[in-house]
């Protein structure tokens, strides 16, 4: 027998017209023993039409997206949409309440937890309600993300999945013209498939995400221009007509492609990060990186990283203390 969710909605998902309430994530702790945790969601349904899922807050401290939704809920009415626009603005809510990454009541990363478990712990249960009950409604799932507390991106960028075919690619360039942003990067699928783009790939749904930015701030220029981008996307869709609509997407995308095995550069030891190159730099396979600097060893030399591939610095650490493992930068090449 399957087991129930241990999430319940407050908003009809199959209603018309337009509701907001919350996604109830019973919850029990020491504060409230009967609680439940309120999860921000919005339906905007009017007759028939595409349905768009615009999810912000997969990860707590990403901010540019809970802004972008938040305004979606407020501004659009119903009569401005065709088909259905589903809006859930902070999805992982207690990493976003906390402002973190991971959720700080079991350390889920919402964006590796799908397709979770209905009754498992919140970030399993709440994985497992986007999936299965909001992502399996869509035609298209948009997911904004931005760098976090530990990383910055170059600009407002947009992503999607490498296409399987001729028709899903031709698909991609149209969707990704119609959002605008200055970069687009094809991006291969993480190897846990239990990522928001994963689960859109299983139920059927388009996905595009992004990366706004960064470094646990909102840059107001970047904000703007994913805020035209967006409303400009859902007008291409069909989901979205009237004032709120721009005339233009904010850009002409440059078209780039991200190599796991070779545009990415970590830490080999904990140290003190040194960044040799900034964002927008054209890089050589080979060129120093970064040095990292070890002050609890004085008489140690700092230690130069490489990188290991060509192509421009999209992304970088934020804070200068590293450990072993984590990302210092990553790159992207020109699609051939």
């Amino acid at each position: 027998m399957a087991r129930a969710s241990i999430i319940a909605s407050e908003v009809d998902l199959e209603a018309e017209g337009k509701a907001v309430g919350c996604l109830r994530l019973l919850h029990s702790s020491h504060r409230s023993a009967y609680g439940w945790i309120p999860i921000p969601v919005a339906s905007i349904r009017r007759g028939d039409g595409p349905t768009v899922l615009v999810m912000a807050g997969n990860h707590g401290d990403e901010y540019e997206g809970q802004i972008l939704v938040a305004g979606l809920v407020r501004e659009v009415e119903a009569r401005m949409v065709t088909g259905q626009l589903i809006l859930l603005p902070m999805a992982n809510f207690p990493a976003a309440e906390a402002g973190m990454r991971t959720s700080p009541l079991d350390g889920g990363n919402l964006n590796r937890s799908f397709p979770g478990d209905p009754a498992g712990s919140p970030t399993q249960a709440i994985a497992h309600f986007v999936e299965t009950e909001l992502v399996s409604r869509a035609d298209v799932l948009i997911d904004l993300h931005s760098g976090g507390s530990s990383l910055l991106y170059h600009g407002a960028n947009a992503m999607t999945l490498e296409p399987c075919d001729e028709a899903e690619h031709a698909r991609m360039r149209a969707l990704m013209a119609a959002f605008g942003l200055p970069t687009a990067f094809l991006i291969a699928g993480h190897p846990s498939g239990a990522t928001s783009t994963a689960a859109a790939r299983r139920q059927g749904a388009f996905v595009i995400t992004t990366e706004l930015g960064g470094a646990g701030m909102v840059a107001p220029a970047i904000l703007r221009q994913a805020d035209q981008g967006l409303r400009h996307l859902l007008g291409h869709l069909g989901v979205l007509s009237g004032p709120l609509v721009p005339d233009r997407a904010p850009a002409t995308p440059r078209l780039m492609r991200v190599d796991a095995a070779t545009h990415y550069v970590y830490a080999r030891d904990a140290g003190l990060f040194e960044p040799l190159a900034e964002l927008g730099d054209v890089v050589a396979a080979g060129q120093p990186a970064a040095r990292l600097h070890f002050p609890e060893t004085p008489m140690r030399a700092p230690e130069t990283v490489r990188f290991e591939g060509s192509g421009v610095v999209v992304c970088k650490r934020v804070p200068a203390q590293a450990r072993r493992g984590d990302c210092l930068f990553h790159l992207a090449a020109d699609c051939g």
